[in-house]
């Protein structure tokens, strides 16, 4: 048995929030009590001045498994997870091949049962992510996916995507969108403005995310399908899953902490660091994420985890650098940051948005401190003041913006079905 002390015990889905001790045994909540007298048989955490939360919950990452495992794997990646207060998280399906086939599918849930946290994997929406041709989603279903999403790529044809919702919504599967439209691309991972200007590059801009949010809204609208806009970054997005929403639409909303901690002025001095798509925008963008987050507009945090080999992001933007950052062991730290030390969100309220809300987009048994559910927590200290460096890193990759910078909230332990699967040794 497992005894947490005298923690914060903080359950946004519950409505809890009270100093309390937390029982653990078999890997299932017990008791949340007041007090738990310890016994000799019980292993005890002394969690005082920490909060005690339901494990966190990331909808979008890639641990690049299979074939592109040199930049991370299926372990590797549990462990930046694991480190990162993360006991359950949503592999998305660019791999290679891409997870459009039953075989693949099962390959990676197979081996995934061995990992120390949940992983979850998302199968595509269309056949070979070509956005031509819908993959059987029926199968895929039925193989294990958790749901349905072409990230990476855009899902360009109209007819294409619309049947992809129908089919969707008669599974009671939710897709998961990347919306940047290639015709109006121009150099993807850096902002059209003044930061683009000043390199040289026609850059990114916001009118290919915002019109392809407003189409698949109207298309979800339509059909009553469930989707994710992913990994927001226009201002103008939000103020239309804001207005979609109002019209009845089951649109969701995402939103990574390098969007709401970082603008466009980062590629400046982080170089390819911070090349992601969609591409890190103006402050008045952050502020409407920001805005849209505490409104309930926007309902979820993920960090669009994406492992790139050192070579590959020294190339530098100009000479291919890929696109995407790591976040996961950041992801806590850098939303305290952004919004619970300068005084946006609550820590309850944070944690909606990184525990339930992605649960339950999911339909996932998770995210919740309930008696008899999983033992699935995260123990963390919010008070605790630290400099993220690459020691801090548990992955393959090293590719973060944020070495070097001074963030509040610190993990202290991970625990998934009860056992202790992280501690902080610092």
């Amino acid at each position: 048995m497992l005894l947490i002390k005298k923690g914060r015990v903080i359950d946004p889905a519950n409505k809890r929030d009270e100093i309390a001790d937390v029982l653990i045994d078999d890997g299932k909540i017990t008791a949340i009590e007041k007090e738990i007298p310890a016994t000799k048989d019980m292993q005890v955490i002394e969690a005082k001045d920490y909060i005690v939360a339901p494990g966190l919950i990331d909808n979008h990452v890639h641990f690049r498994d299979p074939g592109l495992t040199y930049k991370e794997d299926l372990e590797t990646g549990a462990n930046a997870a694991k480190a990162g207060g993360f006991t359950s998280v949503v592999c998305m399906a660019n791999t290679s091949p891409v997870v459009d086939n039953v075989a693949t599918l099962k390959d990676i849930l197979k081996r995934s049962q061995a990992l120390p946290i949940h992983v979850y994997q998302c199968a595509t929406v269309t056949k070979g992510m070509q956005g031509k041709e819908l993959a059987d989603l029926a199968a895929l279903k039925e193989a294990g996916a958790i749901g349905f999403t072409d990230d990476g790529v855009a899902i360009q044809n109209e007819r294409v995507m619309l049947e992809a919702m129908k089919v969707a919504q008669a599974l009671d599967m939710p897709i998961s969108l990347h919306e940047e439209d290639r015709e109006l691309m121009d150099f993807a991972g850096v902002n059209a403005g003044k930061v683009a200007d000043a390199l040289g590059l026609k850059g990114a801009t916001h009118l290919a995310e915002e019109t392809l949010t407003a189409r698949d809204s109207l298309f979800a609208k339509e059909t009553h399908c469930r989707i994710d806009i992913q990994h927001l970054s226009s201002g103008t997005a939000v103020d239309i899953i804001r207005f979609m929403k109002s019209l009845g639409a089951d649109v969701w909303g995402e939103v990574t902490p390098q969007h709401l901690f970082l603008t466009e002025e980062a590629v400046l001095k982080k170089g390819a660091l911070a090349k992601v798509n969609p591409p890190l925008r103006t402050e008045e963008d952050r502020q409407k994420l920001i805005a849209g987050l505490c409104d309930g507009t926007i309902d979820m945090i993920v960090t669009d985890h994406a492992p790139h080999a050192e070579y590959e992001k020294d190339k530098g933007i100009k000479n291919g650098a890929p696109s995407g950052m790591i976040g996961l062991e950041t992801s806590l730290a850098i939303a305290m940051t952004a919004l619970v030390k300068t005084g946006y969100m609550t820590i309850s309220a944070l944690l909606e948005k990184m525990t339930i809300n992605p649960a339950r987009y999911y339909k996932m048994d998770a995210g919740t401190l309930t008696l008899g559910k999983a033992a699935d927590l995260v123990i963390f200290d919010p008070k605790e003041e630290w400099t993220i460096t690459l020691d801090d890193f548990y992955g393959k990759s090293k590719n973060s913006p944020f070495v070097g910078t001074k963030v509040l909230g610190r993990v202290k332990y991970t625990i998934c079905d009860g056992q202790i699967v992280f501690t902080q040794k610092k």
